[in-house]
């Protein structure tokens, strides 16, 4: 994939939903929700003070997190769905 975010911006790529509940009911496309999940494939350099310093990035290409309900902004990239958002809509890093 030839695309890297600027400043700080990131690239994620959304984890997909259980097909099934708990109680192995099948949940249908039409009543999921889209995760809030996610993998980041790529991070920008960081975002700059007003002095000009680099703020590196939180997060790294690989980690897993979870991200506002409606961050983010859907792009498709080499025919595949991502989000691209700053990182201030990351909520946290899944270990």
């Amino acid at each position: 994939m030839a695309f890297t975010p600027l400043h700080d911006r990131v690239l994620v790529k959304r984890v997909e939903s259980e097909e099934k509940t708990a109680g192995g009911l099948i949940i249908p496309d039409s009543a999921k929700e889209k995760p809030a999940e996610g993998e980041i494939v790529a991070v920008g350099e960081g975002a700059r003070k007003d002095s000009g310093e680099l703020i590196a990035p939180s997060v790294k290409a690989g980690d897993k997190i979870l991200f506002g309900k409606w961050s983010g902004t859907e792009i498709t990239i080499d025919g595949k769905e991502m989000l691209i958002m700053k990182e201030s809509d990351i909520l946290g890093i899944l270990a």
